[in-house]
């Protein structure tokens, strides 16, 4: 009787896989980085050349007033989850705070639970360590650099933009070829085997380009002649782009799929170097709180819903929206008890459909400190007007590029502004003292790798391995070197933890007292990381430091890679803040790894 019943629940399984399987609507989600608006020929810029995102949105509902956030991490995070960007713990890019909260639930892990194969290839820069990876959050095939471009001290030790190494579901592996056409191969790779197996599937495609440092192969490159360096160097990164959004279609084509496949492309953030060129009559680029830093293109193609043709959606929409309208448009089911910030656009992307949208306000703001700053560059959007930190309005249909402030001739939209921020502002706020903690001692996780990048004070920490190579030493604090800097931790278990300090990372090799030459150059327009040489720090003593206290002091050996201690933890929350004691004073540990010894 049992073996009936499990012989009658596996005949089940497989008839709901199969019914998926035929029915269910592929996602591919494209999203560059620091490409702004007014980066593409469609969009109006007469220099560069992308064809193949011309011909997309030719072929797309396009949203021509669609807002994100001003920089990398905060935009992710909303169009993940569906939430606006502060109330997920994600302000910032660096200090622990583009840790997307455990809490959370994203596209990924909804897609997944829906039966989907989750891919997620390139730049995540979300959380380097358990519960915040995308291998965490609901992604099953995961192929990614580290932190937030190549290069940054999360990444790959010595990675540039060519011949890199990257994560692979965890493991690093080594890779030839740019970075972007890396990326798109191995998204291309996984399309391949779920159409062929005949499974769904959502492919994240996060390009760490055009982000600097600017570099791309010289074909590209050579292409805009006539420019400065800076420029062809960085138009040359969205060429390259354009070109494997071409492929991928191409691919999605032979495989047969196109029908029933969502395609979208967008970016992340403003402009961080186009600007000086065209803007589409914006005022601003990347960071800033005026529709320059914010208001990206968005396209998206799916024959099978019927966008098939150019249809330009004027009405203001935000990345909060982009969840559930993916949700609706494919049927996956929304998770209990997960409620949106956005809406669902669905109707307003669906040419068929005229449609009556109320008035609505979105808040786009960059906070880029430690703790979240009431009005600190925000910006208010209606669909007519644009209050920015709280004190100036812009009437956006007829001042485009945000010249004239008209404040003092509208109080009372300013007031209905202020107001909807201030009912915004108390709705989030309460979430902001709840830390990312690093999990430390987890049953599937006994080995933890620590980075400078993710230490939380109040001054930038050595975010890209530049700094890591020039021992930076910036001082909070006038007179001798001191570290105030710490990693928040979660101990989940009682026990015995070692905990290594490292001045490079594991893969480097290289003893803590130790100097490193210069890596090697790439083309492009700016150097790597890795040109800058190697300091040494010449460090006498390495000290446990955790909650404030110093636990345990030792030398540090001739030679040595790494100084280790051991400590009784209890479960919960510490601030860690290793240190070495070099003659200027304090150094923080830029690495650190933390293993369970249970």
């Amino acid at each position: 009787m049992l073996s009936q019943f499990r012989l009658c629940l596996f005949t089940f399984t497989w008839l709901v896989i199969g019914t998926l399987a035929a029915s269910a609507t592929n996602v591919v989600f494209v999203i560059s980085d620091d490409q702004g608006y007014g980066d593409l020929a469609c969009t109006g810029n007469p220099i560069i050349k992308t064809p193949n995102i011309d011909k997309l949105a030719s072929q797309s509902s396009r949203l021509s007033d669609y807002h994100v956030a001003p920089t990398c991490s905060p935009t992710r995070c909303s169009l993940l989850t569906g939430h606006w960007t502060n109330r997920t713990g994600v302000w910032h890019t660096i200090m622990g705070r583009s840790m997307l909260r455990e809490n959370e639930v994203t596209i990924g892990q909804m897609f997944a639970d829906a039966g989907y194969e989750t891919g997620m290839f390139g730049k995540w820069h979300l959380g380097d360590n358990f519960p915040y990876r995308p291998e965490d959050r609901g992604f099953t095939e995961v192929y990614r650099h580290g932190g937030g471009g190549i290069g940054q001290t999360p990444d790959v030790w010595d990675n540039a933009y060519f011949d890199g190494s990257y994560f692979h579901n965890g493991k690093i592996v080594p890779a030839k070829g740019f970075c972007t056409d890396v990326f798109f191969d191995q998204a291309n790779q996984f399309i391949t085997r779920c159409a062929k197996a005949n499974k769904p599937f959502f492919a994240y495609i996060s390009t760490n380009a055009p982000h600097k440092p600017l570099h791309c192969p010289k074909e590209y490159t050579d292409m805009y002649e006539g420019q400065s360096e800076s420029i062809a160097a960085f138009y040359g990164m969205i060429t390259n782009i354009d070109d494997n959004v071409g492929k991928t279609r191409q691919l999605i084509d032979d495989l047969g799929i196109t029908n029933d496949t969502i395609f979208i492309f967008t970016t992340d953030n403003g402009t961080a170097s186009g600007a000086k060129v065209y803007n589409a009559g914006m005022k601003a680029g990347k960071g800033s709180a005026y529709d320059g830093g914010h208001r990206v293109p968005f396209f998206l193609h799916w024959p099978a819903g019927g966008i098939t043709e150019q249809h330009d959606v004027k009405t203001l929409t935000h990345a909060v929206d982009i969840v559930p309208t993916l949700l609706e448009m494919t049927g996956v089911p929304k998770p209990e008890g997960v409620k949106f910030d956005g809406l669902s656009i669905a109707d307003l992307l669906d040419p068929k459909k005229d449609v009556e949208w109320p008035e609505r306000f979105v808040i786009s703001d960059s906070q880029r400190v430690r703790d979240p700053i009431k009005w600190r560059s925000s910006a208010v959007m209606s669909q007519k007007f644009r209050l920015i930190n709280g004190k100036q309005l812009y009437a956006i249909d007829v001042d485009p590029g945000q010249k004239n402030n008209i404040a003092k001739e509208h109080p009372e939209v300013v007031e209905t502004m202020r107001q909807f921020y201030e009912e915004w502002w108390a709705d989030i706020s309460p979430s902001f003292s709840q830390t990312t903690e690093i999990y430390l001692g987890h049953k599937d996780h006994p080995v933890v790798s620590l980075t400078a990048h993710d230490w939380i004070q109040k001054i930038y920490p050595p975010w890209h391995q530049g700094s890591i190579r020039e021992a930076s030493r910036k001082n909070p604090d006038p007179g001798k070197l001191t570290h105030k800097g710490y990693w928040a931790v979660k101990v989940v278990r009682d026990g015995k933890y070692q905990i290594s300090l490292r001045r490079w990372p594991v893969e480097s090799g290289a003893a803590i007292n130790a100097s490193l030459p210069p890596g090697d150059d790439v083309p492009g327009a700016t150097t790597p990381f890795r040109v800058t040489p190697g300091n040494a720090i010449n460090a006498s003593h390495a000290v446990l430091r955790i909650d404030g206290e110093d636990l345990e002091r030792k030398p540090v050996p001739a030679g040595a890679e790494e100084v280790s201690f051991e400590a009784e933890l209890k479960e919960g929350s510490y601030q860690l803040a290793p240190i070495f004691e070099i003659p200027e004073g304090e150094l923080g540990a830029y690495y650190v790894v933390v293993t369970s010894l249970n």
